[in-house]
């Protein structure tokens, strides 16, 4: 398995990391060139409109689109849901491939950054709690039919997946926690 991480802004190398000690061969994604070499994609964690631009010049924005809609297995955390949504609060333009709609830094600003216990889907196995680090956090506000939902933080939805993509409004790079990533891997070994 080759995994990509989308390398134009945000937190990618920690992401590299935490596949890396999985054993987990990455490439960081710069270019179309690269993007269509790998197996599975993260879209990390950053500020959105910045990676959208970023993808202006090599046109990754539709190539990914293209991908995921192929089934391209991928993890979107943080921005990178953003990224992947069908809408979000504030409107900001973003792929649509995702059935949910997102409010922008609900859980608040840099600041009020946290950690915080979430509720576990049975399938994610024990403990059925993980710590999830928000920072600047998106919620989702809605999902649709396709969307199942694998962690709360409360009410609210904060680990989902769709079909082959697995999103999570926090930063589980950010923890010794692998769960999160072992489930990109996964879905890779299914698909490829």
């Amino acid at each position: 398995m080759l995994c990509g991480v989308l390398a134009l802004q945000g937190d990618w190398a920690a992401h590299a990391r935490v596949l890396n000690a999985m054993g987990v061969e990455t490439v960081l994604v710069r270019t179309a060139a690269e993007l269509a070499a790998v197996d599975a994609l993260v879209l990390p964690g950053g500020e959105s409109t910045a990676m959208l631009r970023l993808m202006g010049p090599e046109n990754l924005a539709k190539k990914i689109g293209r991908r995921v809609r192929d089934g391209l297995p991928v993890l979107a955390t943080c921005a990178g849901v953003i990224l992947l949504a069908a809408g979000t609060t504030p409107a900001q333009p973003c792929l649509g491939l995702l059935d949910v709609h997102v409010e922008r830094n609900a859980y608040g600003r840099q600041v009020h950054s946290r950690v915080a216990p979430i509720a576990l889907d049975p399938e994610m196995g024990q403990p059925g709690t993980l710590d999830a680090v928000l920072i600047r956090a998106p919620k989702i506000t809605r999902t649709g039919p396709s969307v199942r939902v694998l962690g709360w933080l409360g009410e609210d939805p904060v680990l989902v997946r769709q079909n082959s993509i697995i999103a999570a409004t926090f930063h589980p790079e950010l923890t010794d926690e692998q769960r999160v990533h072992r489930l990109l891997v996964d879905e890779e070994a299914r698909h490829g």
